[in-house]
């Protein structure tokens, strides 16, 4: 890293399998972005966290079926990822998951990680994890000046501001810890209230809020690729920057990617909505007159009044029954435009009812190097969603 001159960073919380598969967009984003500026890219393994549930929480095809599993890691409870042990059993379970597995490059979640992202470092992307015992003593002392400045405070202000906009803070610093003390040898994250001296040996740890200060602190950064719940959270150093003697780098939005089998005839980004909510009519090739909307006869006049009243009703019933006709003509139309079962394509592209970027394991992608390929070269597009016929 000493002969990097500008970084292109992105980064994600460690997970199991690389869970989400959204993590494999953001790294592919950073590369793209930083050959744009003959930079380089910068992948910031997230290890420091300590939220298990996400890290341990992944999916996995059974034959055609998805579905959920969850790791269980010993260690207690507020270990950073990074510290979590990927033991033989825990690879025999993963590979169970997914099949053959890349050997993790040490005994850990983190080395885990490292393993499967081999085909994104194999590209340019450096793997950086801010736990290296030089680095994060290096820092120490600048990160005591810091907390020594009260940017609790200045978190707190700017909170109040945005709320008083109408924005929703997706991490509240009123409530969250701006500091927390790690101990390298365990990985046990502690809080830290304010004034609250950190223990002889560990090293001082920012919270959520404060993270983005460190890492430019660490790296070169000239910009970052964040998603949706990161940009927001970002928005509470506006103002601090400057006051630790620091530039804030570029934003670049994280773009959202689906991945469409080579079988699906045509389909587009604005339909997308469609396809989640199982709205069929949107994909129907032309107008096509409904069985419910075709014209009845009514009652001859001369019948009774009873007889009328009841056909009616009976007429009633019949066109209620033909709306279900409706919706399988309107999903045989539509099956015959993308050229399959468009249910298993929603599946596909909405598992659990969510963008499939959010609940795949990213080394359902990491494995296949053309598919890499693919969507590295989609990602020079500037747009902020993309299909990959693939």
């Amino acid at each position: 890293m000493e002969n990097v001159k500008g970084v292109v960073a992105t980064g994600q919380q460690i997970g199991a399998g690389w869970s989400p598969a959204l993590s494999v967009v953001k790294a592919l984003a950073a590369l793209a972005e930083s050959k744009r500026r003959g930079l380089r890219a910068v992948y910031w393994l997230a290890d420091e966290d300590h939220d298990r549930m996400e890290v341990a929480s992944v999916a996995a095809f059974q034959g055609a079926r998805l579905v959920r599993h969850r790791f269980e890691f010993s260690a207690p409870q507020g270990t950073a990822t990074g510290w979590l042990e990927w033991t033989t059993k825990h690879q025999a379970e993963a590979e169970g998951l997914w099949g053959k597995l890349p050997c993790p490059t040490e005994p850990t979640l983190r080395g885990h990680a490292i393993a499967l992202g081999r085909p994104l470092w194999e590209r340019g992307i450096i793997a950086y994890s801010p736990t290296k015992d030089a680095d994060r003593t290096a820092i120490q002392g600048e990160l005591e000046r810091w907390r020594g400045m009260g940017l609790e405070d200045d978190l707190n202000r700017q909170a109040a501001v945005l709320e008083s906009r109408g924005e929703r803070l997706v991490l509240d610093p009123r409530t969250q810890s701006a500091w927390f003390s790690l101990d390298p040898i365990t990985g046990k994250r502690s809080r830290l209230e304010m004034g609250q001296p950190c223990p002889k040996g560990h090293w001082l740890s920012p919270g959520a809020a404060l993270r983005p200060l460190m890492q430019s602190l660490l790296l070169p950064v000239e910009a970052v690729v964040l998603g949706p719940a990161e940009r927001a959270y970002w928005r509470l150093l506006e103002g601090i920057w400057g006051r630790v003697g620091l530039n804030a780098p570029q934003i670049l939005p994280r773009p959202t990617v689906f991945v469409l089998g080579s079988e699906v005839v045509d389909i587009s980004v604005g339909e997308l909505e469609a396809l989640k909510m199982g709205q069929w009519g949107a994909f129907a090739l032309a107008v096509q007159t409904k069985p419910s909307e075709m014209q009845f006869p009514g009652p001859d006049p001369n019948w009774p009044i009873a007889i009328s009243k009841r056909f009616l009703a009976e007429m009633g019933r019949t066109k209620s029954r033909l709306v279900r006709l409706d919706k399988r003509l309107e999903r045989e139309g539509a099956e015959k435009r993308v050229g399959g079962d468009i249910e298993k394509l929603r599946q596909m592209l909405f598992p659990f009812n969510k963008p499939q970027e959010r609940v795949l394991p990213g080394w359902q992608w990491l494995q296949n190097d053309r598919l890499l390929d693919y969507i590295e070269k989609a990602l020079d597009g500037g747009k902020n969603v993309y299909l990959v016929k693939f």
